[in-house]
């Protein structure tokens, strides 16, 4: 049952309603894609796909539902030199008042076969044959409601190869970020620096295209004040231990923010598990080889946009007691849990990014110092989504 697409696309994480559903039905009524599972792809990909970032999603599903349906790649070459022959026309007035029989696709699949090992010649508006024109069930360019189009568009792309070739896959939101996607992301940071005021010599692309639209398609470009970068930012790592899995990601953070030319400052400092009256200037945690947290307080401004990444998993103690950092030497009289809240209270704005998939928050290791964390700080997962969140949670008034 076709019915099962739609649920299958649902199952897969695409938010398809049921008045996308009926407008794709429409469109198949009214033969929008006439009988091409390349051009049905299309045509269903525009209208249940709402963002770029869901292509990779609809291809999984459509290569999933699909799969085994192929009309074109399996066709030998010289039937295609036969199809690629010049067309004749074909005299179809009286051919189209005829009644078309109609078959199961397994069937036009099987007729296919048979055809092919059969055919020994080009062959041009006939009722039988792979050709061009007519009436045939195969071929295209001709007429026939149930047949299958070979050639014409799409040649030697057939839908399900299209799918499954993922051209989409680094626009999900949801994979794991490299270091181009952390600088992307990076650059919507920008937006919070402030206009100079100077000529306006920058060009504005967005207003540009909207007032191009807005004159119906006439170019007009829209020009704005320079930026200049007032944004500062403090990035904090947690490091080792838990953390050596993602030290790989971390690693491509730190390139990324530092290799970044939208920020007028940016510093980093370490920790290990939980910030306490330390913070290291390496991610090696050496001793000594630190500063004093109350110098962040004292010494950077409560404008600086704050960023701390770790998986917030650690045994409870080492959150919430006095003397409960898992560094034995060094003893802190402070739980862990205050020192986030003074760091809450005294910068307007910070997030916190987690590795760890927020599927697993709620029940993996360290799930209680998870949530208490989270609720200290806006928490979202370290993918392409999580930290485009995170970004607009920086952009935003506290």
């Amino acid at each position: 049952m076709f019915i099962n697409f739609f649920y299958l696309l649902r199952a897969r994480g695409l938010k398809v309603s049921m008045n996308e559903w009926m407008t794709l039905i429409e469109a198949l009524d009214k033969g929008l894609c006439r009988s091409s599972l390349v051009d049905f792809y299309y045509l269903c990909r525009s209208i249940v796909v709402k963002s770029e970032s869901e292509f990779d999603k609809f291809d999984l599903a459509f290569a999933e539902f699909f799969r085994g349906v192929e009309t074109a790649d399996d066709i030998p070459d010289e039937v295609w030199k036969w199809l690629d022959e010049e067309i004749r026309p074909a005299m179809m007035i009286d051919k189209l008042k005829q009644e078309f029989p109609q078959y199961e696709l397994d069937e036009l699949l099987k007729m296919l076969e048979e055809r092919i090992k059969e055919q020994t010649e080009a062959h041009q508006g006939g009722n039988y044959w792979v050709g061009t024109g007519g009436t045939s069930v195969f071929g295209h360019n001709g007429y026939n409601p149930a047949g299958i189009r070979v050639g014409g568009e799409s040649r030697h792309r057939s839908a399900v190869k299209v799918a499954g070739e993922r051209n989409f896959r680094d626009f999900r939101q949801d994979n794991i970020l490299d270091t181009r996607q952390f600088q992307m992301a990076f650059r919507k940071l920008r937006q919070f620096s402030s206009r100079v005021d100077a000529e306006r010599t920058e060009l504005d692309v967005e207003g540009t295209v909207q007032e191009t639209c807005d004159n119906a398609g006439l170019l007009s470009l829209v020009y704005e004040k320079p930026r200049q970068n007032t944004v500062k930012v403090l990035l904090l790592f947690d490091s080792d231990g838990s953390m050596t899995p993602y030290a790989k990601m971390c690693s491509m953070l730190f390139q990324a923010a530092n290799k970044s030319n939208h920020f007028k400052d940016i510093k980093t400092f370490y920790f290990h598990n939980c910030i306490y009256d330390h913070l290291y200037e390496t991610p090696h945690c050496r001793w000594g080889d630190w500063i004093d947290t109350e110098w962040i307080f004292k010494n950077l401004s409560n404008d600086y946009k704050v960023i701390i990444v770790g998986d917030a998993s650690m045994a409870p103690s080492e959150l919430m007691s006095r003397g409960g950092s898992s560094y034995y030497s060094h003893y802190n009289d402070i739980p862990g849990i205050e020192w986030l809240e003074r760091v809450k209270r005294h910068f307007s704005h910070v997030v916190w990014l987690n590795p760890i998939k927020e599927s697993y928050w709620a029940y993996d290791y360290g799930c209680f110092t998870i949530e208490r964390i989270g609720n200290v700080f806006p928490m979202f997962e370290l993918s392409l989504e999580g930290l485009e969140n995170a970004i607009k949670k920086l952009l935003v008034a506290r």
